[in-house]
């Protein structure tokens, strides 16, 4: 059997109908609809997409995007048994029927990949928010995680059904489910496959639901949390290291401000940044060498900056800055990196 075509729906308009008309005609005949809470005021718009041969779940009340791929996918399951995986498409219109049957077709290859339909963010008519904030989910995965991927924040994926289990185990119920989806995938090491599809926006993307301030702090929440960590040990490290630097030399309140704030922030980005679920010993040595790695650095670099005409408080806010991007990098894929599950 083929995939299944799976279109969450918030306040939907005409194009919904649309989209699932497309989606028969180039012969995607198995096709869930989740109405996420629209009211009844929409209701006929869902009874004309299922009229046209889709099935239609429902939420009592808005749940978010997240919560509605998760009902799609146990749906798909319970009404079409023996299919091979889901193809995840918007009903506003962004993903044209075309470009739905080609992931659909790339999700039947031979070793099931989960697929990205990837858009061309360097076309004019793309929103200045959306370029933006796809650069900016883009450079925070491929810093936590290694994968280049231009268009993170595609709602139109193939999902196989051996993922299926672990999808709907991960966390995240509004917009932030579909960053964490990319960034288990990638944890799994499963087969992933990108295609260009075409980019479509129309009327500057009014239509979306995305809320630009809440969403996006929960989709930015790990880099947010590390960020918020990272802080809170930086501002005690900064007030030791002024305190200490007024009697002793760089280097020597370098050491003693980083051990006064190296423990709390292992702690703090192991148990709420990173949220690892599988606590080590081994994490801790390997912070600590990290941890000392750059303390040394950031000693070093301090002290041969000296000459430069600056405070030395901020001449090592300065130099800190630029470790706090390293640091988060190899925190993330080395340290506090989850070991992949099984897919099945």
């Amino acid at each position: 059997m083929s995939a299944v075509v799976l279109i969450p729906s918030l306040n939907p308009d005409r194009h919904l109908a649309e989209v699932v008309r497309g989606c028969l005609e180039e012969g995607l005949r198995d096709i869930v609809v989740v109405d996420d809470g629209s009211g009844p005021s929409y209701a006929g718009i869902f009874e004309e997409a299922q009229a046209l041969g889709a099935v239609v779940a429902r939420h009592a009340v808005n749940r978010g995007k997240g919560a509605a791929l998760k009902t799609g996918i146990r749906t798909a399951l319970e009404r079409f048994p023996a299919l091979t995986g889901v193809v995840t498409a918007d009903g506003d219109g962004q993903h044209l029927p075309e470009d739905i049957r080609r992931v659909a077709q790339a999700l039947s290859g031979a070793d099931h990949p989960f697929v990205m339909g990837i858009r061309d963010f360097s076309q004019d008519q793309v929103p200045w928010k959306s370029r933006m904030g796809n650069r900016i989910t883009s450079f925070f995965l491929r810093l936590s995680t290694g994968l280049d991927c231009p268009d993170t924040q595609t709602g139109l994926r193939g999902l196989p059904r051996e993922l299926f289990s672990r999808l709907l185990a991960l966390p995240g119920e509004r917009y932030e489910y579909e960053t964490n989806m990319l960034t288990d995938v990638v944890a799994a090491r499963y087969p992933m496959e990108m295609i260009p599809i075409q980019t479509v926006y129309e009327d500057n993307n009014r239509g979306s639901h995305f809320r630009t301030v809440v969403d996006s702090a929960r989709i930015y929440q790990r880099p947010l949390k590390y960020a918020a960590s990272s802080l809170i040990g930086c501002g005690l490290d900064l007030l030791l290291f002024t305190l200490f630097s007024l009697r002793l030399g760089v280097m020597a309140s370098t050491i003693l401000a980083r051990c006064a704030s190296g423990y709390v922030n292992f702690k703090l980005n192991q148990v709420w940044s990173f949220q690892v679920r599988r606590r080590k010993r081994s994490q801790f040595w390997k912070y600590l060498l990290l941890w000392v790695c750059v303390m040394l650095v950031s000693g070093g670099v301090v002290t041969a900056l000296q000459i430069l005409p600056l405070p030395l408080t901020l001449t090592k806010a300065l130099v800190d800055v630029v470790l706090f991007v390293v640091n988060y990098w190899i925190q993330r894929r080395f340290i506090f990196r989850e070991e992949p599950d099984e897919t099945s």
